[in-house]
């Protein structure tokens, strides 16, 4: 593809797109139609017929002790750490009433994942007083993947040991980028030096997978300041390399009118930060793993996509599927493949649901045939850059007709029932993906809803 051709595309697919950790997205699900005891039904005959499967369990710790203005996180800022105690009762409190929903016996655990917010925030016997409440009376699966997000500077070699001890041996640390310049106006001081520490312990500890979240597109960043991030991170060799793209949503988000929009990459400028740091990670060897992320051959990650067992839900990619996955927490969400629930969003809600022995969840969405089979498509795109449609499926001629434009345009290639997307469609998929969303397209509200795709 010439030059002059990409920049065009550039310009033209640079629209407010999701990311796609679900279908529907959260913007259009119908909570009209949702309430706790309809979620409870569909959570328990989900683990009916697939306890032996496993549940994931994300928990959403939402403290931090100072506001990084880039972050679109559900997050408190505090430096009261005698919060810890109250949350962290809360949402063993949440759990018991989940361990009611799907019965006496012991929950077979696949995977817990703890996000934020800051972790790592909580003490070491925070943690270890949450995820020994979580496990107590249940079993791990034999493959159980524990994992948790961490920031450098506040992550102490104890709370590497401790939460190694009950079980996680992955770790995702918040890096974003080096440059000082950057990290000041993000307000996100995190020096090479804390990275280096943390890696040194957790590798000396145990761990089996280390990933590294980067950002392109901050505020400030350019060419250069990308390039120095990125060989930092690649001296210190981490397992997963998360390189994502900035989600300006400041009508969501305050914080980030810190900075303005002068302040930002954008366009052609945007995906050259991101060509630049994709073609550093892969010359050293990493794949392409999915939107935005790289993997050593190695890691689980890598290995499930080639098998084509990669997943994608509201916590990223993940190495397995599992019919269910509870979200514990503020602003948890929960999926159950055909039905989506959302936790409350304030912890002073959350506290007093719980307090009241309710469910703490306020919105949902049961999905119809149609979402279903939707959903699969996108999954599929985000994970396999191939979808097999359905034949018969009565929006394939629509689905279709909205892929010309993009075939035209070098993104996509169909051959018969089969969409697959270029090489240079996989830096698009969030556009190919709008091809498919129905609910999408069938609203004329995108505006204020989405980052920019690129």
């Amino acid at each position: 593809m010439k030059e002059i051709g990409l920049n065009a595309i550039i310009t033209k697919y640079n629209v407010a797109a999701p990311r796609y950790t679900s279908y529907p997205t959260v913007p259009f699900w119908e909570n009209s139609s949702f309430n706790s005891g309809d979620w409870s039904v569909q959570v328990h005959e989900n683990y009916t017929l697939s306890k032996e499967r496993g549940i994931s369990i994300y928990i959403h710790l939402p403290y931090c002790e100072s506001l990084c203005t880039y972050c679109g996180c559900n997050t408190r800022i505090t430096k009261n750490h005698q919060v810890e105690d109250p949350y962290i009762q809360s949402v063993l409190k949440e759990w018991e009433m989940y361990k009611v929903i799907l019965g006496s016996e012991a929950v077979n655990i696949s995977e817990i994942h703890l996000g934020g917010g800051t972790p790592t925030f909580f003490q070491p016997e925070s943690l270890a007083l949450l995820i020994n409440g979580i496990l107590a009376g249940n079993k791990k699966a034999s493959d159980a993947v524990f994992s948790f997000e961490a920031h450098p500077a506040n992550t102490s070699e104890q709370h590497l040991r401790t939460l190694y001890d009950l079980g996680f041996k992955r770790l995702s640390l918040g890096i974003q980028d080096f440059d000082e310049r950057v990290q000041f106006v993000i307000n996100r001081h995190q020096p090479v030096e804390d990275v280096s520490r943390v890696m040194d312990q957790a590798r000396a500890i145990g761990y089996e997978s280390i990933n590294f979240d980067l950002i392109y597109g901050l505020p400030l960043q350019s060419p250069l300041s990308v390039e120095m991030t990125v060989q930092q991170s690649l001296l210190m060799s981490p397992d997963r390399i998360s390189f994502y793209s900035y989600a300006h949503v400041p009508w969501i988000k305050p914080g980030q009118r810190r900075f303005t929009e002068q302040d930002l990459p954008v366009g052609e400028d945007k995906l050259n930060l991101y060509k630049i740091g994709k073609r550093m990670i892969e010359e050293v060897g990493y794949k392409d793993v999915g939107m935005d992320h790289f993997s050593k051959t190695t890691d689980k990650l890598f290995i499930a996509s080639r098998e084509k067992k990669l997943h994608r839900n509201f916590m990223g990619y993940a190495d397995r599927y599992t019919p269910l996955m509870i979200g514990l927490g503020v602003s948890s969400i929960s999926d159950v493949w055909t039905a989506f629930a959302q936790n409350v969003k304030t912890v002073e809600e959350y506290h007093t649901f719980i307090s009241e022995g309710r469910l703490p969840v306020v919105k949902g969405h049961l999905l119809n045939e149609e979402d279903v089979v939707i959903r699969q498509y996108i999954l599929d795109m985000m994970c396999r850059s191939k979808v097999n449609l359905i034949v018969g499926f009565q929006l394939n001629t629509a689905i279709i007709a909205r892929l010309q434009a993009l075939i035209v345009d070098g993104l996509v290639e169909i051959d018969q029932y089969t969409v697959t997307a270029t090489e240079i469609g996989k830096s698009f998929l969030r556009n190919i993906c709008m091809a498919f969303d129905e609910r999408l397209q069938r609203s004329k509200e995108r505006e204020n809803l989405f980052s920019q795709a690129i």
